[in-house]
């Protein structure tokens, strides 16, 4: 079976809920009755209630930024995977490098998110990518199978069965810069043959792969011709309605 693709909007810490219910309503006219790619929005905490109510019956699914890993707890200014299930979140974001950069977020803690996410049946959408100075020093093989193992420990090939990765260059996030098709579509070989060494060649072949670095309407089509590119994690390009429609278009 062909992979089917999936286009995620990370809206970052943008959007009041006010200002995410007007994106909707001028969003899903442009991408109604569009099946062949998954749609999912994730929106800060404070619109997801909002956005779920606005995408109900749209086939657009609405996913989280992050998560805690435990169920309930003294964590202050977290989030459980219950809280997210509970109001009707599907996907939840996990180890974006923005999380590792500026909340000192580890393998082994996104790890602890994965195995609670796949176990309340959330989607999970881990990130992986390495930053500029390891690009240039040729580490990016070493990079992505370094954090895939570290993600991946001690979870089985039946319980990742709905796993996606997301891998993310992080020197094209934001700066405008994006990985050509073919480098981006060669760490995506690294990544699945890392996995079908970790889980088997069956997963590996049904593991949906997205590329997210700075990804806009005009280079959309380019990176998703690419064989192992199964779609996107769309940042500053999914803020604006009609854009992040194009590239749901591509």
């Amino acid at each position: 079976m062909p992979r089917k693709p999936l286009i995620a909007a990370n809206w970052k810490m943008y959007k009041t809920p006010a200002q995410a219910q007007e994106f909707f309503k001028n969003f899903l006219p442009l991408v109604a009755n569009h099946e062949r790619d998954e749609i999912v929005v994730c929106p800060s905490f404070t619109s997801i209630s909002v956005v779920i109510a606005a995408a109900t019956g749209s086939g657009v699914a609405i996913g989280a930024q992050n998560m805690h890993f435990a169920d309930e707890g003294a964590y202050t200014g977290e989030t459980s995977p219950l809280m997210l299930k509970a109001i009707g979140t599907t996907h939840v974001i996990l180890g974006h490098s923005e999380r590792r950069q500026y909340f000192a977020e580890t393998d082994d803690l996104i790890n602890k998110k994965l195995k609670a996410a796949l176990a309340h049946q959330l989607v999970p959408i881990v990130c992986v990518g390495e930053v500029l100075a390891e690009r240039e020093a040729g580490k990016t093989t070493e990079v992505c199978t370094r954090q895939i193992r570290g993600v991946l420990a001690g979870i089985t090939a039946a319980a990742a069965a709905p796993l996606v990765i997301a891998y993310e260059p992080v020197w094209a996030i934001g700066t405008g810069k994006t990985a050509t098709p073919q480098i981006a579509s060669a760490a995506h070989a690294v990544i699945r043959a890392e996995v079908a060494k970790l889980l088997g060649g069956e997963l590996a072949d049904a593991l949906r792969i997205l590329y997210g670095g700075s990804v806009k309407p005009d280079n959309a089509t380019a990176l998703m011709a690419e064989e192992d590119i199964d779609g996107a994690l769309v940042g500053g390009a999914s803020l604006d309605p009609q854009s992040f429609a194009k590239i749901v278009n591509y």
